[in-house]
């Protein structure tokens, strides 16, 4: 990174020689929250009010791998929905902690819009989706419990922690996310429910000691009722 152009200034120059006419530019991502590494990227946000519709496209210009979410005026506010929809605030999140490369006066606008959207959180559960969701936890657990092949403990070891996330999360109000974001969100909202995670799945891929993880999944499953597959129906008439 040493040797590149500042990121501010590799983003302002692509912002002036590829979006001259936009209204809005934003650089966010891992930059912009200064936890940038080696092979961060430059994401950049544009608001152009010439376009037909939103696009996303990926170039390198200046040593920098560069990603462009291109928006105009309008459909930004589809994406916010869907995103918010699914419980994971990807465009909302960019804009309410992107650096302004540009704002010909929307800018303050859409990161009000954005950050209401994060403050007022997803979409509480159902009773019939937690069920759901126990029901799915249980069942993977179940396998973990059983598995005698370490090539599958591996990835079903990976599925409940991707379910346990969500559920942890959604429960309470949490957004989610996915990749690095898992561990982002979960330290956001418990730090030190995080470091259980992160300890538990830490003991099963270094020694296979699963007792951690079970005791996890009990723990964050006991206040709605444990596991559950006796009982269980789906689709029932």
């Amino acid at each position: 990174m040493n040797n590149k152009l500042n990121p501010m200034i590799a983003a302002q120059k692509f912002v002036e020689e590829h979006f001259q006419g936009c209204e809005g530019a934003l650089l966010a991502g891992s930059v912009a929250r200064g936890e940038a590494t080696a092979t961060s990227d430059l994401d950049l946000v544009i608001f152009d009010r010439h376009l037909e519709s939103s696009y996303r496209e990926s170039l390198i210009k200046f040593d920098w791998n560069i990603e462009v979410f291109a928006h105009n005026l309008q459909s930004y506010k589809t994406y916010f929905e869907s995103d918010c929809k699914r419980a994971r605030p990807s465009l909302p999140r960019m804009v309410v902690e992107g650096a302004v490369l540009k704002d010909n006066g929307v800018i303050s606008g859409i990161k009000s819009e954005a950050k209401s959207l994060l403050n007022k959180g997803p979409e509480s559960w159902s009773e019939e989706t937690i069920e759901l969701k126990r029901y799915f936890i249980t069942d993977v657990l179940d396998d973990l419990i059983g598995c005698q092949d370490r090539a599958g403990g591996i990835f079903i070891t990976n599925e409940l922690a991707n379910l346990l996330s969500e559920f942890v999360l959604r429960t309470n109000n949490q957004w989610i996310g996915n990749s690095k974001w898992v561990i982002r969100s979960l330290r956001q909202f418990d730090h030190e429910l995080a470091e259980r995670f992160v300890f538990a799945l830490d003991q099963y891929y270094k020694s296979e000691n699963i007792e951690p993880l079970i005791q996890l999944t009990d723990d964050i499953l006991k206040p709605y009722g444990g596991r559950l597959f006796e009982g269980f129906s789906l689709g029932k008439k």
